[in-house]
Protein backbone atom coordinates (compact mmCIF):
# COMPACT_ATOMS: atom_id res chain seq x y z
CA UNK A 1 0.00 0.00 0.00
CA UNK A 2 1.11 3.54 -0.65
CA UNK A 3 1.56 6.08 1.78
CA UNK A 4 -0.52 9.02 1.90
CA UNK A 5 1.05 12.22 1.15
CA UNK A 6 0.83 14.69 4.36
CA UNK A 7 -2.23 16.87 2.52
CA UNK A 8 -2.53 18.17 5.80
CA UNK A 9 -1.36 21.58 7.33
CA UNK A 10 2.17 21.79 5.82
CA UNK A 11 3.23 24.57 8.53
CA UNK A 12 2.75 21.81 11.23
CA UNK A 13 5.68 20.12 10.08
CA UNK A 14 8.59 22.66 11.08
CA UNK A 15 11.63 19.96 10.31
CA UNK A 16 14.78 20.66 8.45
CA UNK A 17 17.26 18.29 6.62
CA UNK A 18 19.76 18.77 9.12
CA UNK A 19 17.47 17.45 12.13
CA UNK A 20 15.96 14.55 9.83
CA UNK A 21 19.51 13.53 9.91
CA UNK A 22 20.79 10.43 12.13
CA UNK A 23 23.10 11.86 14.86
CA UNK A 24 26.23 9.95 15.18
CA UNK A 25 27.12 11.05 18.63
CA UNK A 26 25.22 9.08 21.38
CA UNK A 27 23.56 10.90 23.86
CA UNK A 28 23.70 9.52 27.38
CA UNK A 29 20.46 7.78 28.67
CA UNK A 30 18.73 5.88 30.92
CA UNK A 31 16.63 4.02 28.40
CA UNK A 32 16.65 -0.07 29.25
CA UNK A 33 14.65 -2.41 26.47
CA UNK A 34 11.42 -1.85 24.12
CA UNK A 35 9.13 -4.72 24.31
CA UNK A 36 5.86 -5.02 23.07
CA UNK A 37 3.35 -5.18 25.60
CA UNK A 38 -0.39 -6.73 25.71
CA UNK A 39 -3.00 -3.90 25.02
CA UNK A 40 -5.85 -3.77 23.26
CA UNK A 41 -7.04 -0.99 20.79
CA UNK A 42 -10.36 0.06 19.00
CA UNK A 43 -11.31 2.70 16.74
CA UNK A 44 -14.51 4.42 18.56
CA UNK A 45 -15.03 7.38 16.20
CA UNK A 46 -14.53 7.61 12.37
CA UNK A 47 -14.66 11.42 11.44
CA UNK A 48 -16.60 11.88 7.94
CA UNK A 49 -15.64 16.12 7.20
CA UNK A 50 -19.54 17.03 7.63
CA UNK A 51 -19.00 16.88 11.20
CA UNK A 52 -15.22 17.53 11.58
CA UNK A 53 -11.97 16.19 10.40
CA UNK A 54 -8.58 15.73 11.06
CA UNK A 55 -8.03 16.14 14.45
CA UNK A 56 -4.64 17.62 15.94
CA UNK A 57 -5.59 18.03 19.34
CA UNK A 58 -6.03 15.64 22.46
CA UNK A 59 -9.49 15.14 24.12
CA UNK A 60 -10.31 16.00 28.17
CA UNK A 61 -12.93 14.69 29.64
CA UNK A 62 -15.63 15.84 31.90
CA UNK A 63 -17.49 13.97 35.48
CA UNK A 64 -19.51 11.80 33.22
CA UNK A 65 -17.19 10.35 30.46
CA UNK A 66 -18.11 12.28 28.00
CA UNK A 67 -15.08 13.51 25.61
CA UNK A 68 -14.44 17.02 23.99
CA UNK A 69 -12.15 18.07 21.35
CA UNK A 70 -11.33 19.72 18.20
CA UNK A 71 -11.02 18.96 14.84
CA UNK A 72 -8.99 20.86 12.08
CA UNK A 73 -10.90 20.39 8.97
CA UNK A 74 -14.52 19.50 8.44
CA UNK A 75 -17.38 20.92 9.68
CA UNK A 76 -20.39 23.21 8.24
CA UNK A 77 -17.46 25.90 6.50
CA UNK A 78 -14.32 23.40 6.33
CA UNK A 79 -12.85 25.28 8.68
CA UNK A 80 -12.87 22.87 12.14
CA UNK A 81 -15.64 22.01 14.90
CA UNK A 82 -15.81 21.42 18.41
CA UNK A 83 -17.18 17.82 19.39
CA UNK A 84 -18.80 15.81 22.15
CA UNK A 85 -18.21 11.78 22.36
CA UNK A 86 -20.78 10.15 24.54
CA UNK A 87 -20.25 6.91 25.49
CA UNK A 88 -24.18 6.48 25.11
CA UNK A 89 -23.93 8.34 21.50
CA UNK A 90 -22.70 8.50 18.20
CA UNK A 91 -20.91 12.00 18.93
CA UNK A 92 -22.39 15.35 18.32
CA UNK A 93 -20.62 18.66 16.94
CA UNK A 94 -21.08 21.79 19.36
CA UNK A 95 -19.99 24.35 17.15
CA UNK A 96 -18.52 24.48 13.46
CA UNK A 97 -16.32 27.23 13.33
CA UNK A 98 -16.76 30.07 10.45
CA UNK A 99 -14.57 31.57 7.59
CA UNK A 100 -14.05 33.76 6.67
CA UNK A 101 -15.19 36.28 9.40
CA UNK A 102 -14.00 37.44 13.23
CA UNK A 103 -14.70 33.56 14.30
CA UNK A 104 -11.82 31.96 15.04
CA UNK A 105 -11.32 28.52 12.83
CA UNK A 106 -8.63 25.88 11.96
CA UNK A 107 -8.16 24.63 15.61
CA UNK A 108 -5.01 22.92 16.29
CA UNK A 109 -5.12 23.61 20.22
CA UNK A 110 -7.77 21.48 22.43
CA UNK A 111 -10.12 22.56 24.54
CA UNK A 112 -10.56 23.53 28.09
CA UNK A 113 -12.91 23.25 30.99
CA UNK A 114 -13.44 26.30 33.43
CA UNK A 115 -14.67 25.55 37.01
CA UNK A 116 -18.38 26.53 35.76
CA UNK A 117 -18.45 24.34 32.68
CA UNK A 118 -17.52 26.09 29.97
CA UNK A 119 -15.30 25.39 27.13
CA UNK A 120 -12.27 27.72 26.12
CA UNK A 121 -10.08 27.13 23.36
CA UNK A 122 -8.22 29.21 20.17
CA UNK A 123 -8.21 29.37 16.19
CA UNK A 124 -5.56 29.75 14.90
CA UNK A 125 -6.27 31.08 12.31
CA UNK A 126 -9.58 34.05 11.85
CA UNK A 127 -10.45 36.52 14.19
CA UNK A 128 -11.08 40.36 13.39
CA UNK A 129 -7.66 40.43 11.58
CA UNK A 130 -7.02 36.64 10.46
CA UNK A 131 -4.00 36.00 13.10
CA UNK A 132 -6.30 33.83 15.46
CA UNK A 133 -8.79 34.33 17.99
CA UNK A 134 -9.73 32.69 21.91
CA UNK A 135 -13.12 31.65 21.83
CA UNK A 136 -15.37 30.06 24.66
CA UNK A 137 -18.51 28.12 24.28
CA UNK A 138 -21.16 28.41 27.06
CA UNK A 139 -23.98 25.65 27.31
CA UNK A 140 -27.58 27.05 26.85
CA UNK A 141 -28.92 23.93 28.72
CA UNK A 142 -30.88 22.56 25.94
CA UNK A 143 -28.08 20.44 24.65
CA UNK A 144 -26.60 23.38 22.66
CA UNK A 145 -23.76 25.80 23.42
CA UNK A 146 -23.02 29.55 22.86
CA UNK A 147 -19.82 30.57 21.27
CA UNK A 148 -18.44 33.81 21.60
CA UNK A 149 -14.80 35.16 20.86
CA UNK A 150 -12.97 36.30 23.77
CA UNK A 151 -10.26 38.22 21.99
CA UNK A 152 -8.93 38.98 18.24
CA UNK A 153 -5.12 38.63 17.97
CA UNK A 154 -3.23 41.80 15.96
CA UNK A 155 -0.51 41.54 14.13
CA UNK A 156 1.53 44.60 16.36
CA UNK A 157 4.75 44.26 18.66
CA UNK A 158 2.07 44.62 21.47
CA UNK A 159 0.04 40.79 20.56
CA UNK A 160 0.38 37.66 19.69
CA UNK A 161 -0.35 36.07 16.38
CA UNK A 162 -1.58 32.42 15.25
CA UNK A 163 -2.32 30.43 18.63
CA UNK A 164 -2.01 26.77 18.45
CA UNK A 165 -1.53 25.74 21.88
CA UNK A 166 -4.78 24.56 24.33
CA UNK A 167 -5.59 27.52 26.99
CA UNK A 168 -4.49 27.01 30.90
CA UNK A 169 -7.12 28.00 33.35
CA UNK A 170 -5.74 29.67 36.22
CA UNK A 171 -6.69 29.76 39.95
CA UNK A 172 -8.39 32.83 39.81
CA UNK A 173 -10.63 31.84 36.45
CA UNK A 174 -7.47 33.97 34.10
CA UNK A 175 -7.04 32.63 30.75
CA UNK A 176 -3.14 31.99 29.79
CA UNK A 177 -1.33 30.66 26.63
CA UNK A 178 1.14 30.91 24.14
CA UNK A 179 1.20 31.90 20.27
CA UNK A 180 3.26 31.09 17.43
CA UNK A 181 4.26 34.55 16.65
CA UNK A 182 4.21 38.17 17.35
CA UNK A 183 5.31 40.31 20.32
CA UNK A 184 8.25 42.78 20.13
CA UNK A 185 10.91 40.31 18.47
CA UNK A 186 7.85 38.55 16.28
CA UNK A 187 8.83 35.13 18.18
CA UNK A 188 5.65 34.81 19.80
CA UNK A 189 4.40 35.55 22.92
CA UNK A 190 2.79 34.40 26.56
CA UNK A 191 -0.88 35.77 27.11
CA UNK A 192 -2.87 36.38 30.33
CA UNK A 193 -6.92 36.94 29.49
CA UNK A 194 -9.19 38.62 32.48
CA UNK A 195 -12.35 38.46 32.52
CA UNK A 196 -13.80 42.30 33.81
CA UNK A 197 -16.60 42.81 35.68
CA UNK A 198 -19.04 43.36 32.57
CA UNK A 199 -18.62 40.13 31.52
CA UNK A 200 -15.92 41.04 28.44
CA UNK A 201 -12.27 39.79 28.40
CA UNK A 202 -8.89 41.96 28.39
CA UNK A 203 -5.91 40.58 26.84
CA UNK A 204 -2.36 40.86 28.93
CA UNK A 205 1.02 39.95 27.16
CA UNK A 206 3.42 38.63 29.83
CA UNK A 207 6.41 37.93 28.10
CA UNK A 208 7.34 38.72 24.21
CA UNK A 209 10.17 35.94 23.19
CA UNK A 210 13.32 37.49 21.74
CA UNK A 211 15.36 33.91 20.16
CA UNK A 212 17.69 34.38 22.42
CA UNK A 213 15.39 33.18 25.29
CA UNK A 214 13.04 30.93 23.19
CA UNK A 215 11.19 31.44 19.88
CA UNK A 216 7.85 29.89 18.43
CA UNK A 217 6.03 28.69 21.55
CA UNK A 218 3.72 25.79 20.58
CA UNK A 219 2.89 24.34 23.73
CA UNK A 220 0.18 25.23 26.08
CA UNK A 221 1.47 26.00 30.05
CA UNK A 222 1.41 24.34 33.26
CA UNK A 223 1.67 25.96 36.85
CA UNK A 224 3.51 24.55 39.85
CA UNK A 225 1.98 25.37 43.13
CA UNK A 226 3.75 28.76 43.88
CA UNK A 227 1.99 30.01 40.32
CA UNK A 228 4.45 29.74 37.90
CA UNK A 229 4.33 29.00 34.74
CA UNK A 230 6.00 26.79 32.37
CA UNK A 231 6.57 25.73 28.90
CA UNK A 232 8.79 25.21 25.94
CA UNK A 233 9.64 26.63 22.51
CA UNK A 234 10.07 24.98 18.80
CA UNK A 235 13.27 27.12 18.45
CA UNK A 236 15.54 29.62 19.87
CA UNK A 237 18.09 29.05 22.97
CA UNK A 238 21.51 28.80 23.10
CA UNK A 239 21.38 26.14 20.50
CA UNK A 240 18.96 27.50 18.49
CA UNK A 241 16.96 24.24 18.78
CA UNK A 242 14.30 25.32 21.57
CA UNK A 243 13.96 26.11 25.64
CA UNK A 244 11.95 24.98 28.31
CA UNK A 245 11.58 28.12 30.41
CA UNK A 246 10.13 28.96 33.34
CA UNK A 247 7.64 32.66 34.11
CA UNK A 248 8.04 33.58 37.92
CA UNK A 249 5.19 35.30 39.26
CA UNK A 250 6.21 38.22 41.26
CA UNK A 251 3.44 38.65 43.19
CA UNK A 252 1.45 40.96 41.10
CA UNK A 253 4.56 43.04 39.69
CA UNK A 254 4.82 41.57 36.28
CA UNK A 255 6.26 38.60 35.74
CA UNK A 256 10.22 37.21 35.27
CA UNK A 257 11.30 34.47 32.40
CA UNK A 258 14.12 31.96 33.11
CA UNK A 259 15.16 29.45 30.46
CA UNK A 260 15.43 26.40 32.03
CA UNK A 261 17.35 24.60 29.58
CA UNK A 262 18.66 25.28 26.15
CA UNK A 263 18.62 22.11 23.88
CA UNK A 264 21.54 21.06 21.78
CA UNK A 265 20.08 18.46 19.35
CA UNK A 266 22.06 15.62 20.77
CA UNK A 267 19.90 15.13 24.50
CA UNK A 268 16.47 16.69 21.74
CA UNK A 269 15.69 19.01 19.63
CA UNK A 270 12.11 21.59 18.98
CA UNK A 271 10.22 20.35 21.39
CA UNK A 272 6.41 21.31 20.38
CA UNK A 273 4.56 19.84 23.36
CA UNK A 274 3.85 21.01 26.75
CA UNK A 275 5.42 19.64 29.84
CA UNK A 276 4.05 17.53 32.81
CA UNK A 277 4.90 17.34 36.55
CA UNK A 278 5.61 14.70 38.81
CA UNK A 279 4.40 14.23 42.26
CA UNK A 280 8.17 15.65 43.52
CA UNK A 281 8.43 18.23 40.99
CA UNK A 282 10.43 17.50 38.42
CA UNK A 283 8.95 18.09 35.06
CA UNK A 284 8.77 15.70 31.65
CA UNK A 285 8.41 16.27 27.82
CA UNK A 286 9.23 15.12 24.67
CA UNK A 287 11.28 16.24 21.44
CA UNK A 288 10.26 15.37 18.07
CA UNK A 289 13.94 15.50 17.10
CA UNK A 290 17.38 15.16 18.09
CA UNK A 291 18.77 12.95 20.80
CA UNK A 292 20.86 9.45 20.02
CA UNK A 293 19.50 8.62 16.67
CA UNK A 294 17.76 12.22 15.62
CA UNK A 295 14.43 10.57 15.82
CA UNK A 296 13.37 12.30 19.01
CA UNK A 297 13.36 12.07 23.10
CA UNK A 298 11.84 11.43 25.89
CA UNK A 299 12.93 13.88 29.27
CA UNK A 300 12.90 14.81 32.51
CA UNK A 301 13.77 17.79 34.31
CA UNK A 302 15.12 18.03 37.88
CA UNK A 303 15.26 21.00 40.10
CA UNK A 304 18.34 21.78 42.47
CA UNK A 305 19.67 24.33 44.34
CA UNK A 306 20.00 27.43 43.16
CA UNK A 307 16.90 27.27 41.29
CA UNK A 308 19.00 25.34 38.78
CA UNK A 309 17.37 22.69 36.59
CA UNK A 310 19.32 19.51 35.52
CA UNK A 311 18.07 17.47 32.09
CA UNK A 312 18.21 13.52 31.45
CA UNK A 313 16.85 11.91 28.03
CA UNK A 314 15.07 8.96 29.32
CA UNK A 315 14.45 7.50 25.86
CA UNK A 316 15.83 8.02 22.59
CA UNK A 317 13.56 7.18 20.26
CA UNK A 318 14.82 4.63 16.41
CA UNK A 319 13.48 4.45 13.19
CA UNK A 320 13.56 0.53 13.24
CA UNK A 321 10.25 -1.26 13.04
CA UNK A 322 9.88 -2.38 16.96
CA UNK A 323 9.92 1.96 18.08
CA UNK A 324 8.16 4.77 17.16
CA UNK A 325 9.30 8.18 16.22
CA UNK A 326 8.64 11.32 15.97
CA UNK A 327 6.95 12.36 19.54
CA UNK A 328 4.95 15.86 18.65
CA UNK A 329 2.96 15.55 21.86
CA UNK A 330 2.10 15.61 25.79
CA UNK A 331 3.05 12.78 28.25
CA UNK A 332 0.31 11.77 30.32
CA UNK A 333 1.21 9.90 33.73
CA UNK A 334 -1.48 6.98 35.33
CA UNK A 335 -1.68 6.95 38.92
CA UNK A 336 1.58 4.66 39.94
CA UNK A 337 3.79 6.61 37.75
CA UNK A 338 3.83 5.25 34.60
CA UNK A 339 3.98 7.64 31.46
CA UNK A 340 2.10 7.38 28.81
CA UNK A 341 2.75 8.69 24.89
CA UNK A 342 2.21 8.69 21.06
CA UNK A 343 4.94 9.16 18.39
CA UNK A 344 3.63 10.18 14.59
CA UNK A 345 5.58 7.64 12.63
CA UNK A 346 7.74 4.31 13.17
CA UNK A 347 6.49 1.22 14.26
CA UNK A 348 5.35 -2.08 12.42
CA UNK A 349 3.81 0.24 9.29
CA UNK A 350 6.07 3.46 10.17
CA UNK A 351 2.94 5.26 10.96
CA UNK A 352 2.93 5.74 14.57
CA UNK A 353 2.87 4.13 18.12
CA UNK A 354 1.47 4.45 21.23
CA UNK A 355 3.70 3.76 24.00
CA UNK A 356 4.50 3.64 27.85
CA UNK A 357 7.66 4.16 29.92
CA UNK A 358 7.82 2.50 32.83
CA UNK A 359 10.44 3.09 35.98
CA UNK A 360 12.87 0.65 36.23
CA UNK A 361 13.80 -0.76 39.62
CA UNK A 362 17.68 0.27 38.49
CA UNK A 363 16.54 3.43 38.62
CA UNK A 364 15.70 3.49 34.52
CA UNK A 365 12.82 3.58 32.29
CA UNK A 366 11.74 0.59 29.86
CA UNK A 367 9.76 1.64 26.99
CA UNK A 368 6.67 -0.55 25.86
CA UNK A 369 4.76 -0.43 22.59
CA UNK A 370 1.03 -0.31 23.04
CA UNK A 371 -0.41 -0.27 20.11
CA UNK A 372 1.42 0.14 16.43
CA UNK A 373 -1.04 2.43 13.72
CA UNK A 374 -2.05 0.20 10.55
CA UNK A 375 -3.55 2.06 8.19
CA UNK A 376 -4.59 -1.17 6.31
CA UNK A 377 -6.53 -2.27 8.84
CA UNK A 378 -8.87 -0.05 9.02
CA UNK A 379 -7.17 1.71 11.71
CA UNK A 380 -6.54 5.20 12.44
CA UNK A 381 -3.04 6.32 11.96
CA UNK A 382 -0.64 9.15 12.14
CA UNK A 383 -1.23 10.30 16.03
CA UNK A 384 -0.44 14.09 16.82
CA UNK A 385 -2.19 14.53 19.65
CA UNK A 386 -1.23 13.38 23.52
CA UNK A 387 -3.13 10.36 25.28
CA UNK A 388 -5.78 10.93 27.96
CA UNK A 389 -6.50 8.02 30.90
CA UNK A 390 -9.37 7.79 32.73
CA UNK A 391 -10.36 5.90 35.99
CA UNK A 392 -10.20 2.85 34.68
CA UNK A 393 -6.63 3.31 33.02
CA UNK A 394 -8.40 2.67 29.33
CA UNK A 395 -6.30 5.40 27.23
CA UNK A 396 -7.79 7.96 24.62
CA UNK A 397 -6.60 9.74 21.76
CA UNK A 398 -6.75 10.82 18.10
CA UNK A 399 -5.12 10.23 14.86
CA UNK A 400 -5.03 13.09 12.52
CA UNK A 401 -5.55 10.08 9.10
CA UNK A 402 -6.99 6.84 8.97
CA UNK A 403 -10.27 5.56 9.43
CA UNK A 404 -13.48 4.89 7.54
CA UNK A 405 -13.38 7.58 6.15
CA UNK A 406 -9.75 8.66 5.80
CA UNK A 407 -10.12 11.92 7.90
CA UNK A 408 -9.21 10.45 10.99
CA UNK A 409 -10.34 9.03 14.40
CA UNK A 410 -10.83 8.67 18.26
CA UNK A 411 -9.48 5.52 19.73
CA UNK A 412 -9.53 3.79 22.77
CA UNK A 413 -6.64 1.55 24.29
CA UNK A 414 -7.37 -0.91 27.37
CA UNK A 415 -3.91 -1.59 28.65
Amino acid sequence: MLKPERSGPMHLWILSTSLRANLKVLSATLFVTVTLASAEERVVHNFDYATGANPLAGLISDASGNLFGTTYYGGADGTGTVFELSPESTGSVLYSFNAPGPDGHWPIAGVTFDASGNLFGAGEMGGVDGYGAVFELTPTGNGEWRERVLHSFVNDAQDGTYPRASLTVGATGHLYGTTLGGGTKDNGVVFELTETEGGSWTEKVLHSFNNTDGATPNASLVFDAAGNLYGTTFYGGAYGQGTVFELISNSGKGWTEKVLHSFNNTDGANPNASLVFDAPGNLYGTTPMGGAYGQGTVFELTPSTGHDWTEVVLHNFNSNATDGHNPWTALTFDAIGNLYGTTSRGGAYDWGTAFELTRSAGGGWTEQILHTFDPTAGDGYEPISALTIDNSGHLYGTTYYGGTYGTGTVFEITP
